[in-house]
Order: C-alpha cells, then sequence, then structure tokens
C-alpha cells in the first residue's frame, strides 16, 4: 500500500497510533506545534502548501481541555476552529482531501437515543462549540473533506479515561465513578487502523462521493463511565479490585457542563464503509495487554 499523508499532530493519543500503524509504503509526516503553530492560520495553510507530494491531510490536533476551554475561549477557537479552516482551504487549493477529527460534544445530550450525523448540533460548552465551528468550517471549505466524529478516546498513551483509572486506583482507596454518562468508549488504535486502512480509498474518492461529510466513527457497545471502569479493573485487578462508588454527574461540578447522552449511530459508517469496530471491550483488552507488554505488541 502506497500512502502519502501530512498529519498536523504528533504526541496525541491518535497521532502517535498513527504513526505506530503505518505498514511498509505508508509515510506520515507528523507535525508537531512548534512546526506549524495551530494558532496561526498563516503557517497551518503554508504547511500543507509547501508539503511537497501527498495523498492525504490529517487533522489529528486539537485543543482538549474541555473545562479549561470556558476561560480560553479564544485559545479553544483558534486551534479548533480557525486553524482545521486553514487547513480546508489549503487542502481545496491542492485538491487533497482532508481528514478531520471532532467529537461527540458538539451534542446537548438531550436526544433519547443515538445521535445520527444528521441531528441538530447544539454544544453545552465552548469546547464543543470550538469543535462544531471545526466541523462546519472544514465542510464549508474543502469538497473532499471527511469529518469524524469520537467519543471517549482510550490507548496506553496520553492523558484519557483509563489511565486516569489506573492511576486513582494507586492511590485512592475508593472511586466515585459517574455512572450517569453513556457513550461509545472508542480505542484510538482502532481509529487509526480505519484511517490507514480507508486511505488509499480516500485518497482517489472524488468529489460528492459518499466517503465525505460527517461520520460517527466509535467503537461497538454502549457504556457509562462507571461500565468502564468496572470493566478495566476487571481485566487489571481481578482479585483485587478497588472498592468503587456509581455516582452521577452532579457530584462532580465542573466549569463544562457534560452531556449524559453521547452515543452516536453508526449506521453510516455500515452502508458507506461496509465495516462496524470491535467492541470496546475486546478494544480495551487490547490496549490493557500492549501496556502490559509493550516491546511485544509494539
Amino acid at each position: 500500500m502506497s500512502l502519502r499523508i501530512l498529519q498536523f499532530g504528533a504526541t496525541g493519543q491518535l497521532a502517535r497510533e498513527m504513526l505506530d500503524r503505518a505498514q511498509p509504503g505508508m509515510e506520515i509526516r507528523a507535525l508537531s506545534r512548534a512546526e506549524a503553530d495551530l494558532t496561526d492560520p498563516e503557517a497551518v495553510a503554508r504547511a500543507v502548501a509547501e508539503a511537497g507530494d501527498i495523498d492525504l491531510v490529517l487533522n489529528a490536533a486539537a485543543y482538549t481541555a474541555v473545562d479549561r476551554a470556558e476561560s480560553e475561549p479564544d485559545l479553544a477557537y483558534a486551534v479548533n476552529a480557525w486553524a482545521p479552516r486553514a487547513m480546508a482551504r489549503a487542502c481545496q487549493a491542492r485538491g487533497v482531501p482532508l481528514l478531520h477529527i471532532s467529537t461527540d460534544m458538539v451534542f446537548s445530550g438531550a436526544k433519547d437515543g443515538p445521535y445520527v450525523e444528521t441531528d441538530a448540533p447544539a454544544p453545552l460548552h465552548v469546547y464543543g462549540a470550538s469543535k462544531l465551528a471545526g466541523e462546519q468550517a472544514v465542510l464549508e471549505a474543502c469538497d473532499r473533506a471527511l469529518v469524524m466524529r469520537v467519543s471517549w478516546l482510550f490507548s496506553a498513551h496520553g492523558q484519557n479515561f483509563l489511565q486516569m483509572m489506573l492511576r486513582l486506583a494507586e492511590t485512592q482507596p475508593r472511586l466515585k465513578v459517574v455512572d450517569d454518562q453513556r457513550a461509545r468508549p472508542t480505542a484510538s488504535g482502532d481509529v487509526a487502523a480505519f484511517i490507514l486502512s480507508q486511505g488509499e480509498r480516500l485518497a482517489r474518492a472524488p468529489s460528492g462521493a459518499p466517503d465525505w461529510g460527517l461520520l460517527h466513527l466509535v467503537n461497538a457497545g454502549v457504556a457509562s463511565r462507571y461500565d468502564m471502569a468496572r470493566a478495566i479493573f476487571a481485566l487489571t485487578r481481578p482479585n483485587n479490585p478497588p472498592l468503587m462508588e456509581p455516582v452521577p454527574t452532579s457530584a462532580f461540578p465542573t466549569p463544562a457542563r457534560r452531556a449524559l447522552n453521547a452515543v452516536l449511530d453508526t449506521g453510516r459508517m455500515q452502508e458507506v464503509f461496509s465495516l462496524q469496530l470491535r467492541p470496546w471491550e475486546e478494544a480495551l483488552e487490547d490496549v490493557l495487554a500492549q501496556m502490559a507488554n509493550p516491546k511485544e505488541t509494539a
């Protein structure tokens, strides 16, 4: 497989999974913050324009401090909205597709069932609003853009719920875990595997193809944070799990409100790409095995 990707982001969990999973014949140039300042739209556009021969651009970088965004809206919008807009315009000028990562947090959580791509967004906070603005800017500026919404990403790298639970279990005698937020936990590695497996197809897909637009890209299965924590410790500490107490979201007041229902429907992924990501429990087991034996699974 021959595929040349310009990737914004080098150290985040998805960015690292992309680099780790690249197969022979795939070339991923991952730009760090020092190489492409996402607060400078001109620098972002220049990075795309001067990238040489590329088949795709992937934006795997974002401002992800959900609560801090309430006090840093300008920075959140600069990174999550205006930088992607600059990428999209530069990609359109070059005739190169743009793959952009978004989030379930563009929704309010008020819907009873899973959210489909055509449901009206209604973010509850600055972070979600900035990501929504990025989605809209990308789709307006580039006619070969795929915006992938993901949920509750976890991996062996970076900061995520899995890492936090393992860390807290080492220091806290009792864990209070939210039980009224529900979503589809998703392995960053599975998102990366999807992108790499579909890369050649997307590089060739013309404007107007069903491949483009919004896509909910999440693992199968729905869970609460408490469900996920129980699964983590069933695998890592089956004989001595920490004491855990399910609590409502209101037990942890935060500057940014959290949606209780963040479940994304995956029907469009099955319809367009004829696939469904595996259950999140299977992905979790593999990630924990990777963490236990990093040299064997690298």
